[in-house]
């Protein structure tokens, strides 16, 4: 939603899509087959406020949270099938144990298991219990387990919603929830079939937003200054000095290890290289760290492939960060109209075979229609074809990073009222060690 010129005049977003480049077609254009979406986060202790708010306004028969279906994955199948076939707990946890954890985001399969884990290839080799406990578990692997509660999202129609789909109490605390799960119920769907058509809304709680909120309340008390969070510069120095000395336990999208490592290499001394690192700090496009740090310490390394890459390429270092950077290119060299780029976008972004064929003929006429030579709109199109899978949502990221910027200012020029908000925050939720440990890192600092 950060895209949308409207969103930001009417408050919605703080991000100003003319300041930071984001092109609009990338949140609704005509070609887009399915209407945009905006998640909205709130602060984490005042979310149930607000569903009982939007219950209220729309009437208790037409709003309901939506159910989730957890599926029988790898470790779990085979835990499930060994316990249904009678071996032992141990003789499952062996099994299970045997097979790799999946990366973020790409979960594990028995399949790609039996390829990378030479025990359990060998153990289903030679152990026939072994075998006939996977060869069960791969059938039923995929299917669903149990329902829970979606995390966030929440349906609203304009009728009753059991005149749309059937509803069920939820067990644990009597909510009432959907039978449909949210690709049936969506105006989105993202599979081929069928969907009802119904709005889905998701309504996400933030504990971060809850630090702000708590940490300016204690700033009022203490010292009597009312700040607005929405007004302060982005350019303050002791917010970036903080950053750059890797001080970010707290600090939304900053505090884990190696995100505090990559703010020491990269010394970050802008917004948009905050948005960078949100965007880079991932399984994928970490491999392009080394490269946006020395463009960044080293402006004369950076290399374009043709001058007019360097107005789109240069917030980045020569780096291609994200999508939308895929658009512009499109647009500019090729005279894609920012329609026909956002669709370009889709299809690398998600390796459509057929339709990338099609698209890199269009993209390479295009590019020599306009006087580029053909050699030079086939080399930049390898380029986009090889950095674009990893392309990170531009909005996204920019929102992320004045979330992450906003809690980095009220640590670095307010730090006791926001180490005070941090704590008990995280004292509201269950202890444990992971929380153990963050806490007492936080005090040390």
């Amino acid at each position: 939603v950060a895209g949308s010129l409207i969103a930001y005049i009417l408050g919605i977003t703080d991000i100003n899509p003319l300041e930071y480049n984001l092109p609009f077609e990338r949140f609704l254009n005509p070609e887009r087959p399915t209407p945009p979406d905006i998640d909205i986060d709130f602060a984490d202790w005042r979310r149930d406020e607000v569903l009982r708010y939007v219950t209220k306004k729309y009437g208790e028969d037409k709003v309901a949270q939506i159910i989730t279906f957890g599926t029988m994955e790898a470790r779990l199948v085979v835990r499930d099938v060994a316990r249904a076939l009678g071996l032992s707990y141990s003789q499952g946890d062996r099994l299970a144990k045997m097979i790799p954890v999946g990366k973020q985001g790409f979960p594990m399969t028995i399949a790609a298991a039996l390829e990378e884990s030479p025990p359990l290839k060998f153990a289903y080799q030679t152990e026939p219990e072994t075998k006939k406990v996977i060869d069960v578990a791969r059938k039923l692997e995929g299917l669903p387990r149990h329902p829970s509660v979606h995390a966030a999202g929440v349906v609203i129609a304009d009728r009753q919603l059991t005149e749309y789909v059937p509803l069920q109490k939820e067990s644990k605390e009597g909510r009432i929830i959907t039978q449909y799960d949210m690709y049936c119920l969506d105006l989105n769907a993202v599979s081929d079939q069928k969907a009802i058509g119904l709005l889905k809304v998701d309504f996400l709680g933030l504990r971060n937003l809850t630090i702000i909120e708590k940490a300016l309340d204690y700033v009022a008390k203490i010292t009597g200054e009312k700040i607005d969070i929405h007004q302060i510069p982005l350019t303050d120095k002791k917010t970036y000095e903080l950053i750059s000395q890797g001080s970010t336990i707290g600090v939304f999208q900053l505090e884990s290890a190696g995100m505090r490592r990559l703010a020491k290499e990269l010394q970050p001394s802008k917004i948009t290289d905050i948005a960078a690192m949100v965007a880079l700090y991932r399984p994928g496009p970490m491999d392009l760290i080394p490269a946006f740090i020395e463009g960044k310490n080293n402006p004369k390394k950076i290399r374009y492939l043709h001058p007019h890459l360097k107005p789109i390429l240069g917030e980045t270092y020569g780096v291609l960060v994200y999508q939308e950077q895929v658009m512009e290119i499109a647009n500019k060299l090729a005279n894609y109209s920012m329609s026909e780029a956002d669709n370009l976008r889709m299809a690398i972004g998600k390796k459509k075979k057929e339709l990338m064929k099609k698209e890199k003929q269009k993209f390479i006429a295009g590019c020599v229609k306009c006087g580029y030579k053909k050699s030079l709109a086939e080399n930049i199109w390898s380029f986009m074809e090889k950095f674009a899978s990893y392309g990170f949502n531009k909005p996204h990221s920019a929102s992320y990073a004045l979330i992450a910027y906003w809690t980095a200012y009220i640590k670095a020029n307010y730090p006791v009222e926001f180490m005070t908000a941090l704590l008990t925050a995280e004292l509201s939720g269950i202890a444990g060690p992971a929380r153990e440990i963050k806490m007492s890192q936080a005090i040390e600092e």
